[in-house]
């Protein structure tokens, strides 16, 4: 089976490369988009309301993406990711709550898109002064094959992962949730924070690292408070696990009732954040079913015996209405989040968009 997704996906970035191919004609060139450029397009509100397009389009059939590809090299390995994704309506940033920022401006997204992304994880380059993760996103036109432009990974990564959780705890969160723990405190730990900030009214956020330095600076710089121990119990309504922890450290032990998990960091088979106690006893709602099932938590807890009928929906029919989120404030919640193409390819939609209209932006022609 993961082999024949291996090659469906092969056939797939193979239709792709020779879309590129014969799009390098566009006469109007092909823009390039940096992470600086990409932060100071579109802001968090604008993420989310990007992020649940993708996942809307998803459950009305509009939208198509493989699952991932994991390329190895000598140092480290790429995930290849790709979707599909034709948006026809506008989609607009629900109104504010009042815990919420105030709603941002439509997004209108009116072609069809194709997008692939290449990320690359080398640990090693920590020791070399580079970034240890690197890629890029190569966006296309779906109707005319050509190449619209090239942008960094990163900041599309790092923020429309965060979107997905904050789009989620829409739906799975109680909605007078105020403490977050954050466990993880990189820059998805950041991202995390930042997110949820726009659709709950956190008043208090405890950060949580194997490395306790590393939480008290996350600390002085997100107005956060450090533990050095994993707190258990009802000490957060809210809990985000974004680390590289290939063992389980959050169970049913660190989770009181009512609390909202969303499990971002296990998007490798390798990787491991929750224990499969909590599968059995929250409703678990996956990004993607099939995905977090050979890459997510969820692969560990169905190789530790519990039942696949544990994942209640994905998260494109909660966004839907096909199926209900939270239905009890007592009711233990969990998210696991792997990362789709769906989210890339609606969030280099938005951010292509907004770079044409505001113009002023680097263009290259590849034919020249």
């Amino acid at each position: 089976m993961w082999l024949a997704h291996h090659h469906a996906f092969g056939q797939w970035v193979g239709s792709v490369v020779d879309t590129i191919a014969r799009s390098f004609h566009h006469e109007e060139g092909v823009l390039l988009l940096g992470r600086r450029d990409i932060a100071g397009l579109i802001g968090p509100a604008d993420w989310v309301a990007a992020v649940e397009a993708g996942f809307r389009a998803a459950a009305e059939g509009r939208a198509a993406a493989p699952l991932p590809m994991e390329i190895g090299g000598s140092g480290g390995a790429f995930h290849a990711k790709g979707a599909a994704l034709q948006l026809d309506r506008h989609y607009v940033a629900p109104q504010a709550l009042p815990f919420r920022r105030p709603g941002r401006a439509a997004l209108q997204l009116d072609r069809h898109y194709v997008a692939l992304k290449l990320n690359g994880n080398f640990p090693g380059n920590a020791d070399r002064g580079l970034p240890t993760i690197q890629g890029a996103i190569l966006l296309c036109d779906g109707e005319t094959g050509a190449l619209l432009a090239i942008m960094d990974s990163i900041e599309v990564t790092l923020r429309r992962t965060a979107a997905a959780t904050a789009l989620a705890a829409r739906h799975l969160a109680r909605p007078d949730s105020r403490t977050l723990l954050v466990c993880g405190c990189g820059a998805q730990g950041r991202a995390q924070l930042r997110a949820l900030r726009e659709v709950l009214p956190l008043a208090q956020c405890l950060a949580w690292d194997r490395d306790f330095g590393r939480a008290q600076q996350y600390g002085r710089e997100e107005g956060a408070e450090a533990v050095a121990d994993l707190p258990k119990g009802d000490a957060a309504d809210v809990v985000v696990t974004c680390t590289t922890a290939t063992e389980p450290f959050l169970g049913p032990d660190q989770v009181g009732p009512g609390t909202f998990v969303a499990a971002v960091g296990a998007d490798s088979s390798a990787k491991n954040e929750v224990k499969p106690a909590l599968f059995e006893a929250a409703l678990v709602v996956a990004d993607v079913r099939a995905q977090c099932a050979v890459m997510g938590d969820l692969r560990h807890a169905l190789a530790a015996g519990v039942d696949p009928g544990c994942v209640h929906a994905e998260l494109a029919e909660l966004v839907s209405g096909a199926k209900p989120g939270r239905t009890s404030p007592e009711q233990i919640t969990l998210f696991d989040s792997t990362g789709t193409a769906l989210q890339d390819v609606a969030s280099a939609a938005v951010i292509y968009e907004r770079a044409l209209a505001r113009g002023g932006m680097r263009c290259i022609a590849l034919a020249a």
